[in-house]
């Protein structure tokens, strides 16, 4: 798998689900659930969209619900092969204690930034949910970007934004407070824009369906074509697409635009009508997606 270097229509897209402990149960089942549901072709139960992992400190991570969920990999083995994934999704929960010991997830979220930028012929995604947010503000990697957390955080994902941009002699974040979803580095080189449905700066329900091709299409393309390499590597993070989601339920919405540029508009809707979830649109900053 460590060769992996794109992913087309028969082959699932990586991601990597990180729990540390007292994580919050809804950040995690609720985008987990939607890309487990996602597939290539909606009359085809094989036809898997994404392989999900679940990386945590012991074998069995206890929520802050009192859920325990079993974990495939130790943060060990999740660094050995962070170069697997193409998307990593981190949690909220546990923020305060995390950021003061600033142990996991903190160290594989700068691992998996320093990949891409290391490596921008790959397309990958840092997704955060709720408060996972406030450990990528932690990091720097947010500063100059646009973001969003749970709106009972947002002073003090405002706080650690600014220190962050203060002490990494950094631009600021752009927080917005209204938004289900944040997303940057995104990816829209197909179709026109004004029909193109990758392209969320607002809730935009009643869109006209685009003449796009599908997002996985789009997704192979990107990680072999060179002019997509050449721009993904002069963007900020190496093109790393950062996408931050608000409290909770929002990581459902959220995972739902993952799936619809990874896979696939019709996909995405098929998914959301399953889980029986109205998918409410975020926002998309403006600016190139290769």
């Amino acid at each position: 798998m460590a060769g992996k270097t794109s992913a087309v229509s028969d082959e699932p897209v990586e991601v990597l689900f990180v729990l540390q402990n007292k994580f919050d149960l809804l950040d995690f089942a609720g985008p987990f659930e939607v890309l487990s549901q996602a597939r290539q072709t909606k009359s085809d139960d094989s036809s898997r969209s994404f392989d999900c992992t679940i990386a945590g400190a012991e074998p069995k991570v206890l929520s802050d619900s009192g859920v325990t969920i079993a974990s495939q990999v130790s943060f060990k083995e999740a660094h050995e092969r962070l170069e697997e994934f193409d998307v990593l999704v981190i949690l909220g929960g546990n923020s305060e204690e995390i950021l003061k010991s600033k142990a996991e997830p903190l160290p594989l979220i700068a691992a998996f930034a320093e990949l891409q930028k290391a490596n921008p012929t790959r397309e990958r995604t840092l997704l955060t949910v709720c408060t996972g947010s406030l450990f990528a503000a932690e990091l720097g990697i947010l500063s100059g970007l646009s973001a969003t957390t749970h709106p009972d955080y947002m002073t003090a994902f405002e706080n650690i934004c600014s220190h962050s941009a203060v002490r990494d002699l950094q631009e600021r974040t752009d927080v917005i407070e209204d938004a289900r979803y944040v997303v940057n580095n995104l990816r829209f080189d197909i179709g026109e824009e004004d029909e193109n449905p990758y392209i969320r700066r607002k809730s935009d329900a009643g869109r006209r369906p685009s003449n796009a091709r599908k997002g996985s299409m789009s997704f192979s393309a990107s990680n072999t074509r060179r002019e997509s390499i050449t721009r993904r590597a002069a963007m900020r993070l190496g093109g790393l697409r950062v996408i931050t989601a608000g409290g909770v339920s929002a990581g459902i919405d959220a995972a739902l635009y993952l799936v619809s540029i990874l896979v696939d508009e019709e996909i995405a809707e098929e998914a959301a009508r399953y889980i029986q979830h109205t998918w409410t649109k975020g926002t998309v900053v403006d600016g190139l997606d290769v």
